[in-house]
């Protein structure tokens, strides 16, 4: 990957460090969003965009003192996933697939003035501001995977300052957030290797059949997006998706198994998770803080 590619993930991904099995290091995609703070979806919201605000405000400030400029942007929210299958007739009919939406993130990458600044630099400034973001080596921060290897991450650069000023326990905060992210591995392929499920898929396909569309699977469809051509050969197929999957029965099997095995995976991993949900409750008073300049 080409360095101006590199470093325009890692400025556009400035609330997380990108996981291996080894190191944090350059490249890797976000993380994706944390579970919520509170039990209403409006508040949950509004407490996840704040501490996001709050915590790039804090790097702009920190990379501004180091000679570099960062404008303070939300990312875009992130398209919508569905695991197993699409089960949303109305989504479907508005979106597809969400290629949509992959194309509106795509949009605003190549629109955000930090990326055209970055891009900007020599490749010497480059790697300066790399080393300012994200401090100079993975080294500092380390924290187990739920599903085993170790994540490693500077305790240096301006996110690590902004992390620690916004959240105080900064080892504590890098494995709740890095263990509350990565939960979903654990428990989907279970849910896709469970017989109900398989079972599902099978009547599913069987409907797809009936409409026109022999694909044994959703998986098997995706693999097949490729080849359809127009945006409103998507939303049929997606439509058609939908409407299998609560007419198999695979979108009641899939929501059942995914509860299951989701609770299963958070109760295993609960103190962290506690961890993370304490953090941030206590980091919201400081975010609102830096937003404001008052106590």
């Amino acid at each position: 990957m080409r360095r101006s590619a590199l470093a325009v993930l890692l400025l556009m991904s400035l609330t997380a460090c990108a996981v291996s099995l080894t190191a944090c290091a350059p490249g890797a995609p976000p993380l994706p969003s944390p579970p919520p703070v509170t039990g209403d979806p409006s508040s949950r919201a509004a407490e996840r965009q704040l501490l996001t605000r709050a915590e790039q405000t804090l790097i702009a400030r920190c990379l501004a003192a180091r000679g570099f400029r960062y404008v303070v942007r939300l990312p875009p929210d992130p398209p919508r996933r569905f695991p197993y299958v699409v089960d949303d007739v109305a989504w479907a009919r508005a979106h597809g697939f969400g290629r949509d939406q992959e194309r509106r993130i795509a949009a605003a990458k190549a629109a955000d003035p930090n990326e055209r600044w970055f891009r900007r630099l020599s490749p010497a400034r480059q790697r300066a501001a790399l080393a300012a973001l994200n401090g100079p080596r993975p080294v500092g921060l380390r924290a187990r995977m739920p599903g085993g290897g170790m994540v490693a991450a500077s305790d240096e650069g301006c996110t690590a300052w902004a992390q620690r000023r916004l959240y105080g326990d900064l080892p504590a905060w890098f494995e709740a957030r890095l263990t509350a992210a990565n939960l979903t591995p654990l428990y989907v392929p279970r849910v896709r290797a469970h017989p109900a499920y398989r079972k599902a898929v099978r009547a599913w396909a069987a409907c797809m059949a009936r409409r026109g569309h022999p694909h044994a699977s959703p998986d098997a469809l995706r693999a097949a997006l490729p080849g359809v051509r127009t945006p409103a050969g998507e939303r049929a197929l997606a439509v058609a998706e939908a409407e299998c999957a609560a007419a198999s029965g695979l979108a009641a099997t899939a929501r059942a198994l995914d509860a299951r095995y989701g609770a299963e995976a958070r109760r295993a991993h609960a103190g962290p998770l506690a961890t993370k949900a304490r953090l941030e409750r206590a980091a919201l008073p400081r975010a609102r803080e830096v937003l404001t300049g008052r106590p």
